[in-house]
């Protein structure tokens, strides 16, 4: 399995992350928690708790960024009937590399920097499908950080957390946490025997898996029962 292999792939248990902030009733949106193996915005006694399974090498991802992040953000959100949580199947060391970023400077930045990378995807995927294995032999040997920020640098990730308020040594310090690289991906493995998950993106509502449901147009009609 694909999980499997970037869990074998970066050497790397998991370890549990307490919720970083409290929600404010009133102001969903601005109510951001990290859970065990996730960020989640929203109320988080909401009727409806839905939980998106995503990998930032995924293209149909970045659609579903595209078409059904804002308005969840916009439209769903903010009345406290619905919780939009977040959480990674990681493929593979660029996946997993993004990922760190998009955790780092902490749990409030999470969603503005999950915005930045996705956004930016066809950018930094297309250098990634451009590089040749010379190139890219500096992504597979050495310790981890060190291949964690030789991807950062060669797909542009640090100009785009720079954008975001974090320097290259503060990103430096989020790459190079080999103990929350495990965890990210060990929770990614759990998570997808848990759920049966068989891939990106893929939808939990309430507690429920939902079957042969991957895009925007397909969800919507769920949320609006709620």
């Amino acid at each position: 399995m694909i999980v499997a292999g970037a869990v074998m792939a970066i050497g790397v248990s998991a370890q549990t992350a307490p919720p970083s902030q409290k929600a404010a009733k009133g102001s969903w949106n601005a109510a951001v928690t990290e859970q065990t193996g996730g960020h989640r915005m929203g109320n988080p006694e909401a009727p409806a708790r839905l939980i998106e399974f995503m990998s930032y090498t995924c293209s149909h991802c970045a659609t579903f960024a595209r078409t059904g992040d804002s308005a969840i953000k916009l439209l769903y959100v903010p009345s406290g009937k619905v919780s939009y949580e977040i959480r990674h199947m990681v493929r593979d060391p660029v996946d997993l590399t993004a990922t760190l970023a998009a955790q780092c400077g902490g749990t409030a930045k999470f969603f503005g920097n999950h915005e930045a990378l996705i956004s930016r995807q066809g950018e930094w995927m297309a250098k990634a499908q451009s590089m040749t294995q010379a190139q890219m032999a500096r992504w597979k040997f050495g310790s981890f950080g060190a291949r964690a920020q030789a991807i950062a640098s060669d797909l542009g990730f640090y100009e785009i957390m720079e954008r975001r308020g974090l320097s290259r040594p503060q990103l430096d310090k989020c790459l190079t946490n080999e103990a929350k690289a495990r965890q990210i991906a060990q929770q990614s493995s759990e998570d997808t025997q848990t759920y049966g998950l068989a891939g990106t993106p893929s939808f939990v509502l309430g507690g429920k898996t939902l079957q042969g449901v991957h895009s925007w147009d397909a969800l919507q009609p769920l949320l609006d029962k709620f």
